[in-house]
């Protein structure tokens, strides 16, 4: 399992579909599909004439009486890969067999590819240099009309969030606080990213903008300079212990890195940019008080995207009225940042988290 965390590290850099060949799909009423958003209009006044999401979903549907879908869990991927994510062993076994909080024979679960990766529109479709600079507020809307507007639902009973879905998560809990019974969210801060977080980002930008083959995005190959950087800094939010667990020596530690490399080369440099840059709009502490919902944020002490000692977690959670943080400490079983994959560390937290939920907007199911 711990190459598996690996492969999906590179929490900075590109959006990789590796872990879709692997994908369970065994699970009740297993579908993909896509949807489509004719003439989008993103907050800084780009408009794309169609943007695609795709999306998968498990389950089944219950409505209330005027048809609409009141069962729904929506789960958000992290920065890269795809919603497949949660499709890993180690998330869906844990989280949608019978009797796990996810029961997959109780909820209709919808898991998006987010709006610049996997299946959902991106630069690298065609536009290049050209694709709308989409934002936070972008994608978080477009996932939206989605739930709502595409699939019906009119109430959410939990959302679900991991790294950047756990930053989405709470935005949802700002911007539609009537629409969901709790919101859970896995490795993020809900304050604005600043300080190392963002000089890391900023700089994985900045490798990719002075490459000497981007081109303003223009490209006909695929940028090759920034890659070396990227790969390094894919590491970082991983657990020091896990990795020295990978390389115990220098060879093994080279050829680690070398294999990041090749994994990397296989991503697209406009949509890594453009994912990375996407989070500029994110400030969401002046609005938490909005927050209706009860809202869970489990984040890990050796998590080094979001250090405890900043403070910063604690400061904005006051500002939560029904707000839970849990902070899981160092153990065998932790991943730093990648803990959020591993559902067995953080399950009895959300399992607790859901019996203190109401369940007001699935009265009157069918």
């Amino acid at each position: 399992m711990l190459s598996r965390a690996l492969a999906f590290a590179a929490v900075l850099v590109f959006a990789g579909g590796a872990f879709a060949a692997d994908l369970d799909t065994n699970w009740p009423n297993y579908r993909e599909a896509d949807y489509t958003i004719a003439g989008y209009k993103f907050a800084d006044g780009e408009t794309l004439p169609e943007l695609k999401l795709h999306y998968r979903t498990l389950g089944t549907p219950k409505t209330n009486a005027a048809g609409q879908i009141v069962n729904a869990v929506l789960l958000l991927q992290g920065n890269t890969g795809t919603g497949a994510n949660w499709f890993r062993p180690s998330l869906a076994e844990e989280l949608f067999k019978p009797g796990q909080p996810l029961d997959a024979s109780k909820y209709f679960i919808i898991v998006p590819d987010a709006l610049g990766r996997g299946g959902s529109s991106k630069p690298s479709d065609g536009l290049k240099g050209n694709f709308p600079h989409y934002r936070y507020h972008d994608m978080v809307d477009s996932v939206h009309a989605l739930v709502t507007d595409g699939l019906k639902a009119a109430h959410l009973h939990l959302v679900i969030g991991s790294s950047l879905g756990c930053m989405h998560t709470i935005m949802w809990a700002e911007m539609y606080p009537d629409l969901m019974d709790g919101a859970v969210g896995l490795s993020c801060q809900p304050v604005e990213i600043s300080g190392r977080n963002f000089i890391e980002r900023y700089a994985a930008a900045q490798a990719i903008r002075h490459d000497p083959d981007w081109n303003n995005g223009n490209y006909d190959k695929n940028p090759a300079h920034y890659i070396y950087s990227a790969a390094a800094g894919s590491f970082r939010p991983e657990s020091a212990a896990r990795i020295q667990e990978m390389a115990q020596t220098r060879e093994a530690a080279q050829q680690l890195y070398d294999e990041r490399v090749a994994r990397v080369s296989k991503g697209d440099a406009n949509d890594s940019l453009w994912a990375i840059e996407s989070i500029y709009d994110y400030s969401p502490e002046g609005d938490l008080p909005l927050i209706k919902a009860r809202l869970l944020l489990i984040n890990t002490v050796e998590d080094l995207a979001n250090p405890p000692e900043l403070g910063t977690v604690e400061r904005a959670m006051k500002k939560i009225a029904h707000g839970t943080y849990v902070l899981i400490p160092y153990s065998k079983e932790t991943h730093g940042h990648f803990t959020h994959y591993y559902a067995a560390v953080w399950k009895p937290y959300l399992a607790k988290f859901e019996k203190t939920l109401n369940r007001a907007g699935m009265a009157g199911q069918q």
